[in-house]
């Protein structure tokens, strides 16, 4: 049985993960953490203000904001926790700054800037179609309540094309999250559209992270696709 933390808690996809994480019966829930929404309860456990219960955990799922998930990844590495990262912001700068802060395992970090399969189906055929063309624009379209722009999802496409393609961004009610990433040649384009509608979506990735990470070969590890080829076989 693995114990799973959540930091984060009280935000809509932190909120999530813990219903994912109690419905399952190879997950135990563990501490609940949000300094900024405590009080509130999930499936019999309160989500407090106190970092400390986390260390009871063998992984938390951190779901905060840019700005503070660097000081929490120091206190879960102090803690010898293993960590899933679902924060966006991880550029190269944020990447090689974790590595610093994390140094060497275990426990094993993992970020991942997209937890739909869907999403990382997408940026890998980004990667393959972006030798062919002259040139790619990303579109990523989100709802009016994230934070941070570009996406972390964005961030993680430019990369993997390559070539500094621009990004644009939007934000707007109704929205959930959603990327185009465009590309043209001599007489023709290419579109590759990924959509997701509901934030479920995402709990598949999420469980499939939190299993996997103690088991990764790197103290820290970007992006969902070495759990899922492992998962492949």
């Amino acid at each position: 049985m693995t114990v799973v933390a959540v930091s984060g808690a009280g935000g809509r996809m932190g909120s999530l993960v813990a219903e994912t994480v109690a419905g399952r019966e190879d997950l135990e829930l563990g501490a609940l953490y949000d300094p900024e929404n405590p009080g509130g309860e999930i499936a019999g456990v309160v989500v407090g203000d106190d970092p400390s219960p986390v260390a009871a955990a063998d992984v938390v799922v951190e779901f905060t904001r840019p700005d503070v998930v660097m000081e929490n990844l120091a206190r879960w590495r102090a803690l010898d926790v293993n960590a899933v990262v679902g924060t966006s912001g991880f550029d190269e700068a944020r990447i090689a700054e974790l590595g610093t802060v994390w140094g060497s395992g275990p426990p094993n970090v993992l970020v991942v800037p997209n937890f739909s399969i869907g999403a990382v189906v997408m940026m890998q055929l980004a990667e393959r179609a972006a030798p062919y063309f002259d040139g790619a624009e990303i579109i990523e379209m989100h709802h009016e309540k994230k934070v941070d722009a570009p996406s972390g999802t964005a961030i993680a496409t430019a990369r993997r094309i390559g070539g500094d393609p621009p990004i644009h961004s939007v934000r707007l009610p109704g929205l959930v999250a959603h990327q185009v990433v465009l590309f043209g040649g001599t007489g023709e384009t290419l579109t590759i559209r990924h959509d997701t509608t509901d934030r479920s979506a995402f709990m598949p990735g999420v469980v499939l992270a939190v299993r996997a990470v103690a088991g990764l070969d790197e103290p820290v590890s970007f992006g969902l696709e070495a759990v899922l080829s492992s998962e492949q076989g």
